[in-house]
C-alpha cells in the first residue's frame, strides 16, 4: 500500500520536531530546506576562524524536547549535552548597580533584597508565584493546545475557579502590572523585559507574559558547542526516524490540486508531488505570495503594524576585563523613551543591549578561552527591513550605541580587528521574506493578541503550518511544540479523511 507523502518547507525546529512525529507513525517525509545547515533562526555566524552563535541563545523548557527524543524511543542526553546554569543573567544599569538573577529562587530573593531591601525581595517572591500560577493555568489550555480561542480557554480553566481566571490577567498591560509588584524602577524594567522574549513592548503587552519568569526559573541550560546542536540532533533524529533532508533547496510555489494540496515546486523546476505539506515558515511570506498566489489566500495577512519587534545583532571577538558571565543585560537610562523610539519606527538612542559572553560559563570568572572571547549583541529594532535599507552610516551609528551602552554601564569590549558579523531588519527580510525582520511572528499585543496567531491548520486543505511564528509563540521550545502540533493535526485529518 502506496505510503502518504508529506513535505515539510523548512528545517527549523518546528519543522524537523513534525518531521519526527509523523515518521514515527508511517508517513512519508520529505524536508525541504534552503540553506545549507538545519536551524531556521538558529544559526551561526562565521567571524575570522570562529563560529558564534548568533540565533537565539537560550535554551528554556528542556521537557519538550526530552519528550520528543522519549517518543521516537531514543534520549536527548545522549545526543545533545547541556549543562543547567546557576546565573541566568547579570543585569546592568547606568547607575553602576549589578544584579544576577539566579535558578534558585531564595538566592535571588535575597540578591533582590541587596539591591532593592527587604520589601521588593517579599514582593519578588509574590511576583514569582504569580508567574508560576499565570504559566500552571495556561500550560495544559493553552502552551499545549493545538488553537485556544478565548472562549474554550475561559472554559478549560473553568467558570468555577475566579482566582485563576483572574490570574491571568489579560487585559492589563505588563508594565502596569509589574508596578503593583515592584517599586524600584529597575526591577520594573528588568522583569519588563520578558515581553521581547517574544517580539513585544512591555508597555503593550499582557501581563501574562510574566509567566517566562517562571519559564526561566525551572530551568536555563548551556548547550555544549552551541545552540547549532540542537537542530543537528532533531535533523539526526528525523533522519533516523526515516526522514529525507534535502539542502539548498528553495520552495517557490504550494502546488494545488483540485480542492486541496498537491505538492511544491521548486526553484530547480522539480515538483515533488505530496498528500500533504507542512509550511514552517512565516505565515506572512505564505500570505503576501511566497508560495504562490493560490496558496496565498490560505491564511489572512497580517497588518503591518502587528509586526513583532526586528534586531539589530553583531558577532563579534574582542577582550574584556569586564566580570561577564553568559547572559548580560545592559538597560537603557530610560524605558519609555526607547521603546518609544521603536513604537514610532525609530532606532533607540540609547538601547537596552544583551551580550552573550559564549566563552564565559554561567557563573563568570575567566573565560574559558585562549585569546578573544566570542560575543554576540542584539538590540530591538523596528521591523521595517521590507521599506528601509540600512546605509553603512546607519549601522555605524548602531555599532557606536551598543558599545556605548556598554561603557554606560561600566563595561568596555574591545572588538579584534577581524570584521564584526552584523544582521540588520533589512539582511533578516532577506532570510525572512515578507516579514520586515519581524523575528517573532505577530506581535502578542493586547488582551487578545495571542489568540490572533495562526494555528497549524489553513483554509487549504492540505496545508499546515509550524514555526515560531505561530501557536503557541515565539522561541526554540514554542516552535518544537507548534510543529508537534502541526503533526498531530495532519494525523488527525488523516484518519478523519479515512473513516
Amino acid at each position: 500500500m502506496r505510503r502518504e507523502t508529506v513535505v515539510i518547507v523548512g528545517a527549523g525546529i518546528g519543522g524537523l520536531s513534525a518531521a519526527v512525529d509523523l515518521c514515527r507513525q508511517g508517513l512519508d517525509v520529505t524536508v525541504l530546506e534552503q540553506a545549507p545547515t538545519p536551524g531556521g533562526k538558529l544559526a551561526e555566524a562565521r567571524v575570522g576562524e570562529v563560529s558564534i552563535d548568533s540565533g537565539p541563545t537560550v535554551f528554556t523548557m528542556k521537557w519538550v524536547f526530552d519528550d520528543l527524543f522519549e517518543a521516537a524511543g531514543e534520549t536527548l542526553s545522549d545526543h545533545l549535552t547541556v549543562v543547567r546554569s546557576e546565573t541566568l543573567a547579570r543585569h546592568s544599569w547606568p547607575d553602576g548597580s549589578t544584579f544576577d538573577l539566579f535558578a534558585d529562587l531564595d538566592r535571588s530573593a535575597e540578591a533582590v533584597g541587596d539591591l532593592a531591601g527587604a520589601g521588593e525581595a517579599r514582593r519578588f517572591r509574590a511576583f514569582s508565584a504569580r508567574a508560576a500560577r499565570i504559566y500552571r493555568v495556561l500550560e495544559q489550555p493553552f502552551i499545549r493546545k493545538a488553537k485556544p480561542n478565548i472562549l474554550g480557554l475561559t472554559l478549560d480553566i473553568g467558570l468555577h475557579r475566579p482566582v485563576d481566571q483572574w490570574s491571568i490577567m489579560p487585559y492589563r498591560s505588563m508594565w502596569s502590572e509589574l508596578g503593583s509588584y515592584f517599586r524600584d524602577p529597575r526591577l520594573r524594567q528588568l522583569f519588563g523585559r520578558y515581553a521581547t522574549y517574544a517580539g513585544c513592548s512591555p508597555f503593550r503587552a499582557p501581563a501574562t507574559l510574566m509567566l517566562v519568569a517562571h519559564v526561566e526559573q525551572q530551568g536555563v541550560w548551556l548547550v555544549e558547542g552551541g545552540m547549532q546542536r540542537i537542530p543537528e540532533a532533531l535533523a539526526g533524529l528525523a533522519r533516523r526516524a526515516g526522514a529525507t533532508i534535502r539542502y539548498g533547496e528553495t520552495v517557490t510555489q504550494v502546488i494545488k490540486g483540485t480542492g486541496r494540496v498537491a505538492g511544491v515546486a521548486l526553484a530547480s523546476g522539480e515538483r515533488i508531488e505530496a498528500d500533504r505539506v507542512i509550511l514552517n515558515a512565516d505565515p506572512g511570506a505564505l500570505a503576501a505570495g511566497c508560495f504562490g498566489p493560490e496558496a496565498a489566500l490560505a491564511v489572512d495577512p497580517a497588518p503591518r503594524k502587528a509586526r513583532s519587534l526586528s534586531a539589530l545583532t553583531l558577532a563579534f571577538t574582542g577582550t574584556t576585563d569586564a566580570p561577564l558571565v553568559r547572559h548580560n543585560l545592559f538597560f537603557s537610562p530610560d524605558y519609555v523613551t526607547e521603546f518609544g523610539a521603536l513604537h514610532a519606527g525609530r532606532m533607540p538612542v540609547a538601547p537596552t543591549v544583551y551580550v552573550c559572553a559564549q566563552d564565559r560559563a554561567d557563573s563568570g570568572g575567566q573565560p574559558l578561552c585562549d585569546g578573544p572571547e566570542r560575543y554576540f549583541t542584539i538590540i530591538n529594532a523596528p521591523p521595517d527591513g521590507d521599506v528601509h535599507t540600512w546605509s553603512r552610516e546607519e549601522i555605524d551609528t548602531c555599532r557606536t550605541r551598543t558599545l556605548d551602552a556598554l561603557r554606560r554601564c561600566g563595561v568596555r569590549i574591545d572588538p579584534s580587528p577581524s570584521p564584526m558579523a552584523i544582521t540588520t531588519p533589512d539582511g533578516f527580510e532577506k532570510r525572512f521574506p515578507a516579514t520586515g525582520g519581524a523575528l517573532y511572528g505577530r506581535a502578542g499585543h493586547g488582551w487578545d493578541g495571542a489568540f490572533r496567531r495562526p494555528g497549524a491548520r489553513t483554509r487549504m486543505p492540505g496545508l499546515y503550518l509550524c514555526g515560531g511564528a505561530t501557536h503557541p509563540g515565539a522561541g526554540v521550545p514554542m516552535a518544537a511544540l507548534s510543529g508537534r502540533s502541526a503533526a498531530s493535526a495532519v494525523l488527525a485529518d488523516r484518519a478523519s479523511t479515512r473513516r
